[in-house]
Formats: C-alpha cells, sequence, structure tokens
C-alpha cells in the first residue's frame, strides 16, 4: 500500500469507490466544517475537501482536512498551483502527511480573475502535472523537487510522506484528444486516482472513456466520474454559459425547468447518472460534489444503491446481492 488510506483500500480490494465533496466556510466557522462531516461519515469513502475553490478565500484546506479527520471522515485534500509555489506545495505536502492526511488532489485551480479578487498574483510555479510527479516523487523517492532527501540528518533514515495522489480530468473541454493526452501525462508521472469534471452530457462522456479504454489507461489509474445533483434549470444555464469545461445538453435544461420539483428532479438525474456510470468499463467509483449542498449526499447515494459503504476488503452491496 502506498498511504494505507480508506481510498486506496477500497480501490485496491475492487470496489466501487465513492467520495464526496466539503466546502470550507469563508470564516473561521469550525463547527460548519464538523457538520458538514458528520452528514458525509459513512456515506463517502472519502471527501474532498475544496481548496479555496472559485478562487475566493476559505478556510485553508489542511485545517479543513484535519478537522474532517477528527471527525471520523478521511479526507481528499485538494492543493491548487494557483496559489502556491513549489515550496509550498512539497511543504504542504509534508505538513499533510504529519497531521495524518494520506490522500491528496493536485490541481491547477480556478484562475484567480474568475473569484472576488481578480487583481491577485497566481503562483502556477509548476502545472498540475508537475505537481503530480513532485508528490510521486516524494513519496516513492524521499527526495524533494531539488534532489534533497528527506531525512533529517545524513544517518537518519529517510521519512517520505505516505500519501495517495491524485489529480482531476476534463472529457469535455475541447480538443478531446488533448484532454486524453494530458491524462496520459498525469498517468505517466504517477497519479493514483483520477476524478473528472462534473458529467451531464453522458454522450460525450462515453466518447471521451472510450478513447481512455483504448489507449488502456484506466488499467494504470483508478478513474472516478463526477457528478453533482442541482437545485434548478437555472442552476444548469449558469454552468453552461460560465463555467469553462462544461457540457450540459440543452434537453437536460428543459428537462429540469419542467419538473414540479426541480430540486427533486436534480436528485433524480444525479442518481440515474451514477447508474449509468455503474455499467460502464473503465470506471472505478465516483465523485459526488455539490454547490454548499453537502446535505443531500446521503440522500443520493441512498438511491443510487451505493449504501451502506463496505469495509475495504469486503465485497460490494451489489457483489453480494448477485453472488
Amino acid at each position: 500500500m502506498k498511504a494505507s488510506s480508506n481510498l486506496e483500500k477500497v480501490l485496491t480490494a475492487g470496489q466501487f469507490a465513492v467520495t464526496g465533496e466539503i466546502g470550507p466556510p469563508k470564516s473561521v466557522d469550525a463547527q460548519l466544517i464538523r457538520d458538514k462531516a458528520r452528514l458525509l461519515r459513512g456515506v463517502v469513502d472519502a471527501a474532498n475537501i475544496t481548496d479555496n475553490q472559485t478562487a475566493i478565500v476559505r478556510v485553508c484546506s489542511m485545517a479543513a482536512a484535519k478537522i474532517v479527520l477528527e471527525d471520523g471522515v478521511e479526507p481528499v485534500m485538494q492543493m491548487t498551483c494557483r496559489d502556491r509555489n513549489r515550496i509550498a506545495l512539497q511543504s504542504d505536502i509534508l505538513g499533510a502527511a504529519a497531521l495524518g492526511i494520506k490522500n491528496i488532489l493536485c490541481l491547477s485551480g480556478d484562475h484567480q480573475t474568475l473569484g472576488n479578487q481578480p487583481d491577485a498574483k497566481g503562483a502556477y510555479d509548476i502545472d498540475s502535472i508537475q505537481f503530480v510527479r513532485v508528490a510521486v516523487r516524494m513519496r516513492n523517492e524521499g527526495k524533494l523537487l531539488c534532489g534533497e532527501e528527506l531525512r533529517n540528518t545524513k544517518k537518519a533514515d529517510l521519512l517520505p510522506p505516505r500519501i495517495f495522489v491524485g489529480a482531476a480530468a476534463n472529457p469535455f473541454a475541447p480538443p478531446l484528444d488533448f484532454r486524453i493526452l494530458r491524462l496520459a501525462k498525469k498517468v505517466a508521472a504517477g497519479a493514483d486516482f483520477i476524478q473528472t469534471q462534473t458529467i451531464f452530457d453522458m454522450n460525450l462522456f462515453k466518447r471521451w472513456l472510450g478513447k481512455i479504454v483504448d489507449a488502456g489507461l484506466h488499467e494504470k489509474v483508478a478513474i472516478l466520474g463526477g457528478v453533482m445533483p442541482v437545485k434548478s434549470h437555472k442552476a444548469l444555464t449558469y454552468m453552461k454559459e460560465s463555467v469553462a469545461g462544461m457540457s450540459i445538453p440543452d434537453e437536460l435544461i428543459k428537462r429540469m425547468e419542467q419538473a414540479s420539483d426541480p430540486k427533486e428532479e436534480g436528485v433524480k438525474v444525479c442518481v440515474e447518472l451514477i447508474q449509468q456510470l455503474r455499467e460502464l468499463t473503465g470506471l472505478r467509483g465516483v465523485h459526488i460534489s455539490t454547490v454548499e449542498w453537502e446535505s443531500i449526499i446521503p440522500e443520493v447515494a441512498k438511491r443510487a444503491g451505493l449504501l451502506p459503504r463496505p469495509a475495504p476488503g469486503e465485497s460490494s452491496p451489489s457483489e453480494t446481492l448477485s453472488a
């Protein structure tokens, strides 16, 4: 085992993994983080802790991840290249590992011009592909990017961070072949798992996944498909028009607009997508994200047949039923 995290154990056992997402607050309200963690306890195998998402200042992902860990939910600590140079990135990996955080997700980050402080300077010292390579080298070789070994003295044992390294992939941003190439580079850099952009366009996602399978990349990395329950057709319209790298069919927006209960319809759509994803070759799990609606994740997981979550090493509920 590379990190012995719960997420790693679930994936290694061949189970269909489920990750969720927790957005830290824009204040020092630690109780809010704990409340969100308790909603997801026993519902997901791990929960992403976002890192100043949408380029807006929030409680840092490391602190929030530690709070979540203390409340019985395994965190996936997101880290962006936007806010840290290579020194800070490597330092935060060491800090996270020292705190017992075992999963990290290496991201570029939403560009600072999209947030409420567009004049901020982005770091972007290294990109997300290079960041994956740096994190994996720290773990596998016990070396920093500069080549210095992770030991306190020359005679001391190497003390590398035990981390499970993830990255992101966007199946919907053109051109498609370029997206395949970027994923291949992240796999070559040593990524252990991949979480995709939120899926609304299943046809386009299947095209992307088909190329991934043809290239054999699904055998080298665990891919989790991203899904999101939405509350209204306005949310879909906003993402379609304002969020780069999203593909949302017009018929889905129309379906949500015509629904008598848009929130319920949004949950139905999310559950349907999860059920379709579970049938696809090449996928190893789902990542359920929300926008300040973490309370709906248990309901989505229940209705999609993802509960109860098996302990690592056990067969999944669906496998048990079919045995």
